[in-house]
């Protein structure tokens, strides 16, 4: 029977009844883990977090291994925490880079009175080693540089590990702690193929030249020694392969794609930098400078080349060359182009020998 909200005004036109549309085919996409030999479904699984296993529960097959426990983990609040019950199943992790196997007991004062807190200090005397505060506060001094630079993760574990390495043997007694941070970074970029030049890790570590010099020749020499005695290098690099001289052996091709981008040059100036700099290596050319004046060279006459023309004095604020010493090794580049210019630079990337500069 109609009732009075269902009469129509004069003119409305009534809405048809809407149509349920029919139900279409859809593909399961779930991940089902059935038991092959029992096959049933839904499956009886069991989950061994002992054992880090999935079990058949009907069978006693085993399904996977390695599961992760998802359950969750008691937590510690210290606030909230009633009769210094503390429910924490776990710790922290252990340090690789500390000595020693890191399973020390630690015991509160803080609500047990003096007695407890006489007996806290008694047992840090005797338990913390100063050399674990002496590696802590060196491993924190080297992440700080590091990430203030943006230097890799592999780069600073590396020194650390060097540090490390040197302040167990004791091989730098009475040198600065800031000359041995900063030789260690100085060598850890090396073993990781970006070198960084003396004057970067100076201004990096504020230590100079000299001192940066003097410690990383001993430190050298040290794990040279170590890995000879070990039939290798641990770092996996040759400490001493050629391709520069003061400059502690860094390579002029591993800086010039560092330089390029401070220099916002674009593609393909970089790798053209870079491949003209090793070209200048293999045939021999500005031997006895230093690698920072051959990447400033090379890149002086790469951006020229490919177009993107950078003057001598903007090259050398970035790379930290005069530049006269820009000039007068880029007049040694030009008088052999023709020998390292590569004709693919040409025909390929868009490089142009006439808009080489004269000087």
């Amino acid at each position: 029977m109609a009732t009075p909200n269902d009469a129509l005004s004069p003119g409305e036109v009534p809405e048809a009844p809407p149509v349920k549309a029919p139900d279409t085919f859809q593909e399961n996409l779930n991940i089902h883990l059935i038991c092959p030999e029992c096959r049933e479904v839904p499956p009886n699984l069991a989950e061994d977090f002992s054992a880090g296993d999935t079990i058949c529960a009907s069978c006693g097959l085993v399904l996977g291994s390695r599961i992760v426990d998802t359950r969750s983990e008691w937590r510690t609040f210290a606030n909230d925490d009633q009769g210094n019950d503390d429910p924490s199943r776990v710790g922290d992790a252990a340090n690789p880079m500390l000595p020693g196997e890191q399973l020390d007991t630690a015991i509160s004062f803080k609500t047990s009175g003096n007695q407890a807190r006489d007996l806290t200090r008694t047992q840090n005397k005797t338990l913390m080693e100063k050399g674990h505060k002496a590696l802590l506060g060196a491993y924190k001094q080297i992440s700080a540089v590091c990430d203030a630079h943006h230097i890799q993760v592999g780069v600073t574990n590396s020194a650390k590990i060097n540090f490390k390495k040197v302040e167990e043997a004791k091989i730098l007694k009475g040198k600065s702690n800031d000359a041995v941070i900063a030789s260690c970074i100085f060598l850890a970029c090396r073993q990781h193929g970006v070198p960084r030049s003396f004057r970067e890790v100076h201004e990096m570590c504020n230590v100079s030249k000299k001192e940066i010099g003097r410690t990383f020749k001993m430190i050298e020499k040290f794990i040279t020694t170590q890995a000879a005695d070990n039939n290798g290098l641990a770092t996996g690099q040759n400490l001493n392969e050629e391709g520069g001289d003061e400059e502690g052996q860094a390579r002029a091709p591993q800086m010039s794609n560092r330089f390029c981008s401070r220099l916002g040059l674009p593609y393909p100036c970089p790798m053209v930098a870079e491949e003209l700099a090793e070209r200048v290596s293999q045939q021999g050319l500005l031997v006895g400078r230093s690698p920072l004046s051959v990447a400033a060279a090379c890149i002086y006459m790469a951006a020229h080349l490919m177009g993107h023309a950078k003057s001598p004095k903007e090259v050398g604020q970035t790379c930290g060359v005069s530049d006269g010493t820009i000039r007068t090794s880029y007049k040694v580049l030009r008088e052999a182009r023709n020998e390292l210019v590569v004709e693919e630079w040409i025909t390929k990337r868009g490089g142009d020998m006439r808009r080489l500069p004269l000087n």
